[in-house]
């Protein structure tokens, strides 16, 4: 295998790199002087999240698919360490083409993970708190059970692929060796983030500065727990470097839980919107018997006992954030 030692120059490949965690991945790894290698088909991503790295020698921007084997393998090849987060993600992307979001995060992993192996390269997998399906536990920890709905039922077939994922990665480690780390997202937010595939801050922010109704789906109990991408972005640096992660999952989000009415009101009081918030049940929103998770609050113990990390942007950071990047790109 490939030696690198911590704090030397590596090679990083990033798929998913023009995504909105990814490109903020990218800037990170550049900036403390890696090179970089990031794959992206851009069907979700954008050229514009990784603009600032045009011309720069140590980043490369390749084109393609996860589903490419031969492009894996040449990217692969040439990378020491592969942080892999390309997935089809969000709730309205898995409901509108579910066939397509699960051969990228179930074929497409599974060709990563192969690729890793053949060349021996440590690998983090992005996976995500959907994992956990409708478990309304108190403070999620990596070992509780999932609890899912009908497999008939599209909603699901997100948290199916991510645990396959995880299977396969877990797999790889326990019987071949490779150094793999998974990692469970609770709700990332930021700027670069979009609200068209269901993502639901810059969805009811872009709402409220434009004075649009404000559209909350359900009855608006859910609760959720969101976390700024800066301190995603350092807790996967974190993990990547730790040899003590290897074969392990890790929980990474915020414990500041509210419900998705109650972060309406937020928004709207950070914005000074008189936005109405309107709520609209599951079934229009998305589809005819949609289910969705009613809390999702996760434990960090695991790796604030790791790496000592823990969020330092709060929620209402978090949704300034945003508002200031849509102001800026003129997005309202």
């Amino acid at each position: 295998m490939r030696s690198r030692r911590r704090g030397l120059v590596a090679r990083y490949l990033v798929t998913g790199g023009a995504g909105f965690i990814g490109s903020h991945l990218v800037d990170a790894l550049v900036g403390r002087g890696h090179s970089v290698i990031v794959l992206d088909d851009l069907s979700t991503g954008r050229h514009d999240n990784l603009a600032g790295h045009a011309g720069n020698p140590d980043f490369e921007f390749v084109l393609g698919s996860i589903l490419n084997e031969a492009l894996v393998d040449d990217v692969v090849r040439r990378a020491d360490v592969v942080l892999h987060m390309a997935a089809a993600v969000g709730v309205n992307l898995i409901v509108e083409r579910p066939l397509e979001s699960l051969a990228t995060n179930i074929r497409g992993s599974e060709i990563v993970l192969e690729k890793c192996h053949k060349y021996g390269r440590k690998v983090l997998v992005a996976s995500t708190s959907e994992i956990y399906g409708k478990n309304t536990s108190d403070a999620l920890r990596e070992t509780d059970d999932r609890i899912l709905g009908s497999p008939l039922k599209t909603r699901w077939s997100y948290s199916e692929a991510k645990a396959i994922e995880e299977v396969l990665a877990h797999a790889y480690w326990k019987q071949k060796g490779l150094p793999t780390v998974i990692v469970r997202l609770f709700n990332t937010v930021g700027p670069r983030q979009v609200g068209h595939y269901g993502m639901v801050i810059p969805r009811l922010v872009r709402q409220a500065l434009r004075g649009k109704p404000m559209t909350v789906y359900g009855i608006g109990e859910q609760t959720r727990c969101f976390c700024h991408v800066s301190d995603v972005v350092e807790a996967l640096l974190g993990l990547v470097d730790a040899t003590e992660a290897e074969g392990q999952v890790f929980n990474v989000g915020s414990r500041e839980e509210i419900s998705i009415l109650g972060l309406a009101e937020r928004v709207r009081s950070l914005t000074g919107s008189s936005s109405e918030i309107v709520l609209v049940p599951y079934d229009e929103a998305y589809e005819s018997g949609f289910e969705d998770m009613q809390r999702r609050r996760p434990d960090t113990s695991k790796i604030n006992a790791l790496l000592g990390w823990q969020p330092t942007r709060d929620l209402d950071d978090i949704i300034t954030s945003v508002v200031v990047e849509l102001k800026f790109r003129g997005d309202t």
